[in-house]
């Protein structure tokens, strides 16, 4: 294996004492809305599948007995011990977001006398909903938002001082708009040092077409 252009990694946040890296760690645990209640999910990007106690899923459905699919011949475990499924529940949950909620649809195998108090959004359905986990200071699920693109890719940025108030505010709505062709969560607006790309507007009035057309028309070729 080649390996190139190797940079050192930016810290996000403090970096802890020597030998205390561990205690920067957290659980991914948002809130959820799930049967018209408040509930929490772990986002577990190491679970093989999705899946809920029995005990906690009684909180949310009284009567998930009655809505359960069987399921035989399956065989779970974690950190190799033995789970005892009940069978499969499906349900739909809001993830709430300022910038608009998402509604999702889940499978998840039930547990028997499973003492999570939270259900467990695991890898399987991460891949098949295409969910993102970013690790920035504001932890956020798939969508990001207009205040913090502009706080946290727009930073680094030059903007001309001869450009209005009004000017700025269309040219951050356009670079959110397209912010996927500017900046990414792995390299934001102004972070790349050595191609610095100047990007110049012209606000001036171009000329019509007609006036662009030759003076005279092109002579006819020979027959």
């Amino acid at each position: 294996m080649d390996l190139i252009h190797v940079q050192d990694a930016k810290m996000q946040n403090t970096k802890p004492a020597r030998g205390k890296g561990y205690t920067a760690g957290s659980s991914y645990i948002t809130n959820i809305v799930i049967n018209n209640t408040e509930a929490k999910i772990h986002l577990d990007s190491g679970s093989f599948f999705t899946c809920v106690g029995n005990n906690y899923l009684d909180k949310i459905y009284t009567n998930w007995k009655d809505k359960i699919i069987p399921i035989e011949g399956i065989k779970f475990s974690s950190a190799r011990q033995n789970m005892h499924p009940l069978g499969i529940f499906e349900a739909e949950m809001i993830f709430p977001h300022p910038a608009g909620s998402i509604r999702l649809k889940f499978e998840f195998v039930v547990m028997n006398k499973w003492t999570s108090q939270h259900f467990i959004h695991g890898n399987d359905y991460l891949n098949i909903c295409g969910i993102d986990i970013n690790n920035h200071k504001d932890r956020q699920v798939e969508n990001v938002n207009k205040e913090t693109f502009v706080s946290n890719k727009l930073i680094e940025a030059q903007i001309s001082p001869e450009l209005t108030l009004e000017m700025k505010e269309e040219l951050i709505e356009i670079s959110f708009q397209y912010r996927e062709a500017f900046a990414s969560d792995d390299e934001s607006l102004g972070a790349i040092e050595g191609h610095e790309v100047d990007v110049i507007l012209n606000v001036e009035i171009s000329y019509p077409l007609l006036l662009r057309r030759p003076a005279y028309p092109a002579i006819p070729r020979a027959r």
